[in-house]
């Protein structure tokens, strides 16, 4: 196959395929790349004169390039435009999400790139667009826009916006953006468009998938006509197969149900669970278990995040993409019978 012909076949397919294989589960990796939650990690954090919440970036480029080589399905970074030391006390990734995306871009070829989430009301719907665009465009096709309507109390204040009217202007943002990214001209209000004016550059997907966390004060029937896929906060077998139900229902086969894990990867692999908040320490045996439990009642990818990780992040990579990724592109014994 020549490469004009893998570049064509590249574009036409959605970001999310990259991370929605049918009856099995990917796994991504949560940005940032350090281990600060860990003694080790506040140890050194507290020498190097950083504020609690603000993550060790040091090796971040090659810790990224490390889990785009690795055969991870996604890397997934916040929007914290401002860091609350007080109220919030955790800065994210630190850097502007889209100037990430960009740089993300130019240091990766395999990964999709998906933010988790990009608050929509803070911001002009044009702007957003124009980024995701360009973004979408630099990776070739590789953006996951997660979006959201913010819950940080500093934001809409600090920018004079009004918080409870953040649902109505979510619903706006989306549905200029969805017009953006279409031929027809820029959209002007009033469910118009200017045909002479156009936001470039173009996708390089027909559309830019879109995916709600949380429910950004929206229905559920509107969240399922309206995203790609939902992710949802690290939760309970059950809580999440109730939910990855109720998305199936409401959307069949088509789009893709998501959530994260903070993991803590012990060095025995049959070290048995101990749970800390969203997530858990244990072996890899075990770990492969609950990847198995979740893809059973639906979920079709896991965000992993490590700052929890006592061991190093690169020494935690190393074994996830050698011995839990393999496991994990195994083909189901349902999708073998069905073959």
């Amino acid at each position: 196959m020549s490469p004009s012909m893998d570049r064509k076949m590249a574009i036409i397919s959605s970001a999310l395929d990259r991370i929605r294989k049918p009856g099995r589960l990917t796994l991504g990796i949560e940005l940032p790349l350090d281990n600060d939650w860990s003694p080790a990690g506040e140890a050194k954090r507290r020498a190097d004169g950083r504020p609690g919440g603000v993550p060790d970036l040091a090796r971040h480029a090659e810790l990224v390039r490390k889990v785009d080589a690795g055969g991870f399905a996604a890397v997934w970074m916040r929007d914290v435009p401002v860091f609350d030391s007080v109220r919030m006390g955790d800065a994210g990734s630190v850097y502007d999400v889209f100037t990430h995306l960009g740089f993300l871009a130019g240091i990766t070829r395999n990964v999709a790139l998906g933010t988790a989430a990009v608050v929509l009301p803070i911001r002009h719907p044009m702007m957003i667009a124009k980024a995701a665009a360009s973004a979408d465009a630099l990776s070739g096709g590789r953006l996951i826009l997660g979006v959201a309507s913010g819950d940080r109390p500093v934001e809409y204040p600090l920018l004079g916006l009004d918080f409870e009217s953040r649902g109505e202007r979510f619903r706006e943002a989306v549905a200029y953006m969805r017009a953006a990214w279409t031929p027809g001209g820029l959209p002007i209000g009033d469910g118009t468009r200017e045909p002479t004016l156009d936001l470039l550059p173009r996708p390089a997907q027909p559309t830019i998938p879109l995916v709600v966390a949380g429910r950004a004060q929206q229905s559920e029937p509107w969240i399922a006509q309206n995203m790609d896929g939902r992710f949802v906060y690290p939760g309970d077998i059950m809580r999440l197969a109730a939910q990855a139900a109720a998305w199936r229902a409401a959307r069949g086969s088509e789009g893709a149900f998501i959530s994260a894990f903070h993991l803590d990867l012990a060095d025995d692999p049959d070290e048995a669970a101990t749970p800390h908040r969203f997530g858990a320490r244990m072996g890899r045996n075990r770990f492969l278990d609950h990847l198995e439990a979740l893809r059973r009642v639906g979920v079709d990818h896991m965000a992993v995040l490590l700052r929890r990780s006592v061991r190093p992040v690169d020494e935690v990579l190393d074994e996830l993409a050698a011995e839990i990724l393999p496991a994990l592109d195994a083909p189901s014994p349902a999708v073998v019978q069905a073959a």
